[in-house]
């Protein structure tokens, strides 16, 4: 029995002390705890491999005031200047900027190949910061589009374009942040923020994913100064493809309009109205005539919700109204004098300049 129990034992130590060494040896084959983190790529080649072709290099010249004149006569001089655009289609549709364009006398394309082209301007529009481009050159190299609201926070991105003349340059970051706004660059602002590299010359070029997809057009980068780096912004793709679309069929994108002029709340108003949470809008006007007063709306009005969606900000107000098209029938929900209320409001069609 004592012999039986000793060899039992010797066993064990002996089959402990052999693991160990495979162990050491071999850690891999210990398994997993948890579940395992995919493999990233070692290198981005092939997504750029993907994506790069279908980027070409923008160069508009344009007559400015020459400040530098000394005569009392206006005088003027020609302005060249670097950007960058993106085959979002092998027919030969591009996006770029709308600031890369706007005033221009005169634009050219450089494609991948050298080729060299003089785009028509399909359509611009000026509040997204967009233009719609198109050249004839035969069957282009296009992107393939992604999902910019499949974006998460730490997703690895690359931008593509043509900073300072320097074609077909590719920089490397990370998704910093998404839904920016308030930064004054657009009307309807809801921009990617990235570290990847953005300068002069890469306006309209790409952000890519790891998969070589689009996801944004690039737009700005935060002005810098010896505190600031590392801070560029977007436009995501899912807004360009309605953008794109709309200009495709009317030459210009239509938005819907309600009449009105709403402002964010404080904390001292929503307690004043007896409002809880930090849900509503304040109607600080409302137009004469327009579809908010035909759908009785007043001034000093909270507006509560959108279509059932809980409205936060004038922002996220803005972009839910510039979604609808005219004749669509919008559901308020709102506050007025301690009481709820609900309201339909037959979206009208937007006028220039006038978000709401």
């Amino acid at each position: 029995m004592k012999s039986a129990l000793a060899f039992l034992l010797q066993s064990v130590v002996v089959g402990l002390a052999v693991a160990f060494l495979v162990v050491l040896v071999r850690p891999e084959l210990l398994p997993a705890v948890g579940p395992r983190p995919p493999a990233q790529p070692l290198s981005y080649a092939d997504a750029v491999d993907r994506s790069a072709p279908a980027v070409a290099n923008v160069y508009t010249k344009r007559l400015v005031r020459d400040a530098r004149a000394s005569s009392a006569r206006t005088r003027f001089r020609v302005s060249t200047n670097f950007a960058s655009a993106v085959i979002i289609d092998s027919s030969g549709y591009l996006v770029t900027n709308y600031h890369v364009v706007a005033e221009a006398a005169e634009i050219r394309i450089q494609l991948s190949d050298g080729r060299i082209a003089e785009p028509e301007t399909i359509g611009v529009d000026r509040e997204t910061d967009l233009a719609l481009l198109k050249v004839d050159e035969g069957p282009l190299p296009a992107v393939q589009l992604g999902s910019s609201s499949a974006l998460r926070i730490g997703d690895v991105v690359l931008a593509i374009g043509n900073p300072y003349g320097l074609t077909k340059s590719v920089t490397q970051g990370i998704v910093s942040a998404t839904g920016r706004g308030l930064l004054n660059l657009a009307t309807f602002e809801n921009f990617i923020q990235t570290d990847a590299a953005i300068n002069a010359g890469n306006s309209g070029g790409a952000l890519v994913n790891a998969r070589g997809e689009l996801v944004g057009i690039n737009t700005a980068v935060l002005a810098q100064d010896s505190g600031t780096e590392g801070i560029g912004f977007a436009i995501p793709v899912d807004l360009v493809r309605g953008v794109v679309d709309q200009i495709k069929q009317h030459g210009r994108v239509i938005r819907g309009y309600m009449g009105l002029s709403p402002d964010d709340l404080t904390t001292a108003e929503r307690e004043a109205r007896g409002l809880e949470g930090d849900t509503g809008i304040l109607l600080v006007s409302v137009y004469e005539g327009g579809p908010a007063d035909q759908a009785g709306l007043e001034q000093d009005d909270v507006i509560l919700a959108i279509n059932d969606e809980p409205i936060l900000s004038r922002r996220q107000a803005l972009l839910i109204v510039a979604g609808t098209n005219p004749g669509d029938e919008v559901g308020i929900r709102g506050w007025r004098d301690g009481q709820p209320f609900d309201t339909t409001v037959i979206a009208g069609e937007r006028p220039p300049d006038d978000p709401f």
